[in-house]
């Protein structure tokens, strides 16, 4: 690409603060960290790796779908960078179950299982289809929705922070990611997350 990705979109998380939840006692920094390293937001990748990808994504967006095996691929082939993976469910009540299900599925060690299986689908989700797709992918479905039951205020709370912050930063829809420290409001390729990527990585090194 021609275009540097960072140049086109250049208003970094630092200058988003003063539109965040609680900014007046919120450091630039506290909420640069509170999008990249969020400890219960389950990622892929190196997790020292030195360039993070954050995605605010819905189980029902057609873009979403289409770029989740792109993200997989560059998480495969570039051995230093991580990807969080932000459930932003906007797309009704079928994405909000989706999601807590999902979320759900970590107590027993099957995010990624059945993040798998729903990003991946191709039919329509409803509350039945979650389930069914989840029991397909060797998820416990009953143990899912009591501890979708016992840790929902943690749940809660995951949903709650991830739609403040893609609020905060002026997305307007899914896919939407934060490449390195700066907003990439939209879908992109692989030769254009590559691009965005070494721009992440150029102006990392210039802060040093």
């Amino acid at each position: 690409m021609k275009k540097s990705i960072i140049a086109a979109f250049t208003l970094s998380l630092a200058a988003l603060v003063s539109f965040a939840p609680g900014a007046q006692s919120e450091s630039a920094d506290a909420f640069r960290e509170s999008v990249l390293r969020d400890p219960d937001v389950p990622s892929i990748g190196n997790p020292q790796g030195d360039i993070t990808i954050v995605e605010y994504f819905d189980y029902q967006c057609p873009y979403c779908k289409k770029v989740a095996p792109v993200l997989v691929k560059l998480a495969s082939e570039d051995g230093m960078l991580r990807i969080v993976m932000k459930d932003w469910p906007i797309f009704g009540g079928a994405s909000q179950y989706a999601a807590r299900m999902v979320l759900a599925s970590k107590y027993q060690d099957k995010y990624h299982e059945a993040h798998a299986a729903l990003i991946g689908a191709s039919t329509k989700l409803s509350e039945d289809v979650v389930r069914k797709l989840l029991g397909d992918a060797g998820i416990d479905v009953d143990r899912a929705i009591r501890d979708m039951e016992t840790h929902k205020p943690a749940i809660e709370a995951l949903l709650v922070r991830n739609n403040e912050q893609a609020e905060a930063i002026g997305f307007q829809g899914t896919p939407a990611f934060i490449v390195g420290t700066f907003r990439v409001p939209g879908v992109l390729d692989a030769a254009g997350f590559k691009q965005a990527i070494a721009d992440a990585r150029t102006a990392a090194r210039k802060k040093k």
